[in-house]
């Protein structure tokens, strides 16, 4: 009688050995480019160009280079200005057409949540043209913040978020709030705000990767140093004069993976509750 119970058992293992085996090998390979650079950002000019892949010692000399020579500092604080200042207001509006999409009744709201949908078919390469005459000739907002904030604070897929969270939200809970004369906003911050703190920590997750990894959209309607992202600096190291500092570049880029980094380390707990099914969200 234990001996189907054996087999079963090993086999059971067998097949756990092979998962976490394919698991590794995955992430090796998920890894390897990071691994790479940053290796490289470790060697000196002259080693750097070679195909060793052995540590060296020239890190911090690397990015001392990059950051006061190339500014990166400055790429970064702008970055920084310009994500967050788009993650909180597009989470706002969000938010709030959510919450118009949900809660209210007028006409036509399932054709304007279609076209809402519909923006997120167009990608922003498509529009990049009449959106530079619009932001540059028009408003005069070129070489500003305004211009990379702005175009960015309408999101579909942040509407698209909250709308199915408010919806598995009871509907009891509205219809309480009503008949203690509680309206849209105090019922969005009493009720329906705390009930979402992991679908935001999700939207924050996913716009803040989206925005600081900008690059075409800076890069055109941004001529000035002063207010560049860190996308378009990083990019600016390569081929300077001529040459490349590759290993300049490659802890350049190493820094700038930290903030993202940062910030899915500190939300990964609501960013895997967030896109969980169901009321307990």
């Amino acid at each position: 009688m234990t001996r189907p119970a054996r087999g079963i058992t090993g086999r059971r293992r067998l097949s756990h050995a092979l998962t976490h085996a394919a698991l590794i090998v995955a992430v090796f390979l998920v890894g390897v480019p990071l691994l790479f650079a940053l290796i490289k950002a470790t060697q000196p000019g002259d080693q750097v160009v070679t195909p060793s892949l052995l540590p060296g010692g020239a890190f911090f000399s690397n990015l001392e280079r990059v950051w006061t020579e190339a500014h990166l500092g400055r790429y970064m604080l702008n970055s920084l200005i310009v994500t967050v200042a788009v993650v909180v207001g597009k989470t706002v509006l969000s938010v709030l057409a959510a919450l118009a999409f949900v809660y209210f009744r007028f006409p036509l709201r399932s054709l304007a949540f279609a076209l809402v949908l519909f923006t997120l078919m167009l990608p922003t390469e498509l529009l990049i043209v009449a959106l530079f005459d619009l932001v540059s000739t028009r408003l005069g907002w070129a070489n500003s913040y305004l211009a990379i904030i702005v175009p960015f604070l309408a999101s579909a897929t942040g509407t698209f978020l909250f709308r199915q969270h408010f919806l598995n939200i009871p509907s009891s809970l509205a219809d309480a709030a009503r008949i203690d004369g509680c309206g849209p906003l105090l019922f969005l911050r009493h009720v329906l705000l705390p009930l979402s703190v992991n679908t935001i920590g999700a939207l924050a997750v996913i716009q803040f990767v989206y925005v600081w990894d900008q690059y075409l959209w800076p890069l055109v309607i941004m001529q000035s140093d002063e207010r560049q992202v860190v996308q378009v600096g990083l990019r600016k190291l390569i081929d300077v004069g001529g040459q490349t500092d590759w290993g300049a570049v490659m802890a350049g880029a190493i820094v700038t993976l930290l903030p993202p980094l940062l910030v899915f380390t500190f939300l990964q707990e609501q960013f895997s509750k967030g896109f969980a099914l169901g009321q307990d969200k």
